[in-house]
C-alpha cells in the first residue's frame, strides 16, 4: 500500500476490536498513530502506539488527542472509530440512554473532525469515519444507533464537499464483524449455535467479516491510491444487504 512513512494518524477507540486492527495495519503501513480510550492503555498495545486516555465525546478531551498526536507533527489521518451501541427501541430508550449513545457516535466524531480540519486544510489530509450498515438499513431494536450512524454518514459527505480537494473524507460501514462483542451477542440467544448459522447463511460471503476486513479498506482510502475518492460510503458486510432474506430452499 503506498502510504508515506511517518505519517501522523489519530485511530480513535484503538484499544481493542476493529479500532485496534486499524491501529495495527495503518502502523505496519509506517504510520505513527496516536489512539485513544477512556480506560487505561492496554498491555498488549505496541510500544509505538501513543495512548491517551480520553472521552470523546468531551471537547476538552477531543483537543487533548489533537494535541498530542500535534506534537508528533502534522496530522495527516483521522480514522474516527469510537462508538458506543444501545439496543433499544425508541419508546424504550431513556434520556440516559440518548446521552451515551449521541455523545460518543455523533457528537465524538463531531469533536473530533473539528479539531483536526484546521490544520488538515493547510496540509492536506484524510479522515476515515466509522459509519454501519445500520445507518443504511435499520437494524430491529436499535433505533438510537441507527439514527447516530445515518448521521455519521451524512457528516462524511458534508466535510468532503466543505473542505475538498485539500480533505478527503470517507466512511467505512461494517457489517457484521466478529468480535469479542459480536460473539456475546450471539451467546444470549436461546440456541447461539442456531443463530450464528442464521446469520452466516445470509452472507453471500459464507462467512463473518474480521477487523482486518474494515481495517484493510482504511489503509486503502488513507493512502494516495484513493487521492480521487471523497464524500463516499462503503459497505463492508460481506454481501448481506444485497442478499434476499428468502433462502434457497423455501420454496
Amino acid at each position: 500500500m503506498t502510504i508515506k512513512r511517518n505519517k501522523i494518524a489519530i485511530v480513535t477507540g484503538g484499544g481493542r476490536g476493529i479500532g485496534r486492527a486499524i491501529v495495527t495495519r495503518l502502523r505496519n503501513d509506517g504510520a505513527q498513530v496516536v489512539t485513544c480510550g477512556r480506560g487505561a492503555r492496554p498491555q498488549d498495545l505496541d510500544e509505538s502506539v501513543l495512548w491517551v486516555k480520553a472521552d470523546v465525546s468531551k471537547t476538552e478531551d477531543a483537543k487533548r488527542i489533537v494535541n498530542a498526536a500535534l506534537e508528533l507533527g502534522p496530522i495527516s489521518v483521522l480514522v474516527n472509530n469510537a462508538g458506543i451501541q444501545v439496543e433499544k427501541t425508541v419508546r424504550d430508550t431513556t434520556d440516559d440512554d440518548w446521552c451515551c449513545v449521541v455523545d460518543v457516535n455523533c457528537k465524538g466524531v463531531f469533536n473530533m473532525c473539528r479539531e483536526v480540519l484546521p490544520g488538515m486544510t493547510e496540509g492536506g489530509g484524510a479522515i476515515i469515519n466509522l459509519g454501519s450498515i445500520a445507518g443504511i438499513v435499520s437494524e430491529p431494536s436499535m433505533a438510537i444507533y441507527n439514527a447516530s450512524k445515518a448521521f455519521v454518514h451524512s457528516l462524511t459527505r458534508s466535510i468532503a464537499v466543505d473542505y475538498g480537494p485539500t480533505v478527503r473524507c470517507n466512511a467505512v460501514c461494517p457489517g457484521w464483524i466478529l468480535t469479542a462483542l459480536s460473539e456475546s451477542a450471539f451467546a444470549l440467544a436461546k440456541d447461539p449455535a442456531k443463530a450464528k448459522a442464521d446469520a452466516l447463511a445470509r452472507h453471500p460471503a459464507r462467512r463473518f467479516g474480521r477487523p482486518e476486513d474494515v481495517a484493510n479498506t482504511v489503509a486503502w482510502l488513507v493512502s494516495d491510491e484513493s487521492e480521487f475518492v471523497t464524500g463516499q460510503c462503503f459497505t463492508i458486510d460481506g454481501g448481506l444487504t444485497v442478499a434476499s432474506p428468502i433462502q434457497p430452499g423455501l420454496f
